[in-house]
């Protein structure tokens, strides 16, 4: 359907930026584009702050915070900063000035306001100006790639002049997670300048990476209007892992392409304005340099000694997991993950399989889609089940224009296109909903309630802090409802809730679970139940492409069972999971 991304489309631009949701493949496109360009002569570095990415097992070598040169590419560089040790840093240099003018506890509450992922994208953005803004650095290179791209959200924000001023004692709301941008003033100038290199289509392209299903081109599309809005408007997009079925082919091949394709001809309109290449489905590992090249040729066939078979654990199935929650009469149950693992999918089997067995269930729910209340209420589901759905946009909206208003007769306009732009962060969406979220597990006093997407643990400590410091309380709401003052408590307890982290087979789904469990640990909330979700290796496929890329996810299958007994997988199934027929199929299985 597009053309084919090769060596050739790769763009001219001095900067490359990669950007994308965990999981699409971005840093695999930037180390074969960095690959490439050295074949072709140039002198390439490339530069990775993504916390999910791993340069060294990409070229199979040692890359540290130094920028090491790759041997078997001439020409070619990386340098793999951390973006979660800049963040550190950044973090005690805002914060440090305060501790001994402020209460311990209150330090405590900046401190997590400043553990946020937008703190950790700040952090990497001031190590991108380093290097952008260093000429006899960049002088030294003919391309640097950069691995992970700012959003619009931190770009819009940096350009804001209140960004710059100390909003930390001043602030009307506790939402942030970018918190006060002042620890970092003495750079403004070299940000600026940073900024307007990226908005110039002479020296930056900027290369959006999708996979070809709808939540992320839906989040692609989303990503590339904010940045143009900022001026990033030179953009092109790269559709990752486009499946074609071979002659040797099975029904699960087939049907992974119809899905594919159906999801590009639905959402394909969010990337128009822009040139959309496509990358293969390849079922080899993207690690070593011959990975790679194979990679931006389209060479689909195995690298050699991939292909071996591989035992998987014999884990049980979704059935089990119902079987075992089916033991208490009542309780919260949330599930979790990035996006595009599945979590909508596993809450609303989890809650049909718990009210087939006799169990009264309320499901919450923040996606959209039309078909789970249908499925739930018209699908011959025996038992008491209810379902709500929570709007994120409307309840942003609403929480936004909550804050704002209180904030009018304190701050001038600038003030205010601050707080707004501060509003528009991750963590906004997340307070936002979570009072909805609190209201609905009140329920979990009389039935069980199952919440798909689940607030994180930096949210609830957030909230937990604002509790008992009254700060954020005192700033925003006024009060604290008995709902939220009963929540974390609730949480904590393994009695009373069951937390089920989703995932998928694959390096950076489970990366980014496992911080997320880290994430839930400091909240001192512990997960019961670890699923692994479309696995290719649990499926019965014939098909050669299919069956390799099975073979590789046995190491992800092995690293999640190591770190959590109770966890079960579910294979990757070619139909649509919809209707009471599906769900069953789901969770019928123990084994």
């Amino acid at each position: 359907m597009f053309q084919e991304f090769s060596p050739e489309q790769i763009p001219k631009t001095p900067y490359l930026f990669f950007t994308g949701k965990g999981g699409t493949g971005k840093t695999s496109a930037a180390c074969a584009s960095a690959v490439a360009l050295a074949d072709q002569g140039k002198k390439v570095l490339i530069v990775s702050t993504d916390p999910a990415s791993n340069l060294q097992d990409v070229f199979d070598m040692e890359i540290g915070e130094n920028i090491t040169a790759i041997p078997a590419v001439p020409g070619l560089s990386a340098v793999n900063l951390d973006p979660e040790a800049a963040a550190a840093a950044y973090r005690d240099k805002v914060v440090g000035p305060y501790r001994d003018r402020f209460p311990a506890a209150i330090v405590s509450q900046m401190e997590e306001q400043l553990s946020g992922a937008c703190t950790v994208e700040i952090a990497a953005f001031d190590e991108f100006t380093t290097i952008l803004t260093k000429e006899e650095l960049t002088s030294q290179y003919d391309t640097i790639i950069f691995d992970t791209a700012p959003t619009g959200h931190t770009l819009r924000l940096l350009q804001l002049p209140n960004a710059w001023t100390d909003f930390l004692e001043e602030s009307t709301h506790g939402a942030s997670c970018l918190g006060p941008l002042s620890g970092l003033d003495e750079k403004k100038s070299l940000y600026e300048s940073a900024v307007n290199a990226l908005a110039d289509e002479k020296k930056t392209t900027l290369l959006l990476v999708v996979r070809p299903d709808e939540s992320s081109i839906r989040e692609g599309g989303r990503a590339a209007a904010e940045l143009a809005e900022t001026g990033l408007e030179n953009q092109m997009a790269l559709m990752n892992g486009v499946f074609q079925p071979g002659d040797d082919t099975d029904e699960s091949a087939a049907a992974l392409f119809s899905k594919q394709q159906a999801a590009i001809s639905k959402m394909e309109h969010l990337l128009e304005g822009m040139p959309v290449h496509q990358l293969p489905y390849v079922p080899y590992p993207l690690t070593g340099i011959g990975a790679l090249r194979s990679f931006l040729q389209g060479d689909v066939s195995e690298v050699a000694g991939d292909a071996a078979e591989q035992e998987k654990p014999d884990l049980p199935g979704l059935g089990a997991l119902v079987e075992k929650l089916a033991e208490k009469t009542k309780g919260v149950i949330m599930t979790m993950g990035k996006g595009g693992v599945g979590k909508t999918t596993i809450a609303t089997a989890v809650a049909a399989g718990l009210a087939e067995k006799g169990k009264k269930v309320h499901l919450t729910t923040t996606d959209p889609a039309a078909h789970i209340e249908h499925v739930i209420k018209g699908g011959n589901i025996p038992g008491e089940i209810s379902v709500s759905r929570i709007h994120p946009e409307k309840e942003v909206e609403h929480y936004k224009q909550e804050v704002l208003s209180k904030a009018q007769e304190e701050l001038d306009e600038e003030g205010l296109a601050y707080l707004e732009e501060d509003l528009s962060s991750p963590c906004t969406e997340e307070i936002a909903v979570f009072r909805s979220f609190a209201n609905a597990v009140e329920k979990a006093d009389s039935e069980f309630v199952v919440i798909d997407t689940a607030p994180t643990g930096h949210t609830l400590l957030l909230l937990d802090a604002s509790q008992s410091y009254h700060k954020e309380i005192e700033r925003s709401s006024g009060e604290v409802p008995d709902s939220v003052v009963k929540l974390l408590p609730r949480l904590r307890n393994k009695e009373e809730t069951d937390v089920i982290v989703v995932t998928l087979p694959e390096a950076t789904p489970v990366l980014e679970a496992s911080r997320l469990e880290e994430d839930l640990e400091r909240a001192e909330i512990t997960p019961s139940w670890w699923v692994i979700n479309q696995s290719l290796a649990a499926a019965d496929t014939t098909d050669p492409i299919l069956k390799a890329r099975g073979n590789h996810e046995v190491r992800w299958i092995r690293e999640v069972w190591s770190r959590a007994e109770n966890t079960v997988l579910i294979p990757w199934i070619k139909d649509e999971i919809q209707g009471a027929d599906a769900l069953r199929k789901l969770t019928s299985s123990s084994n």
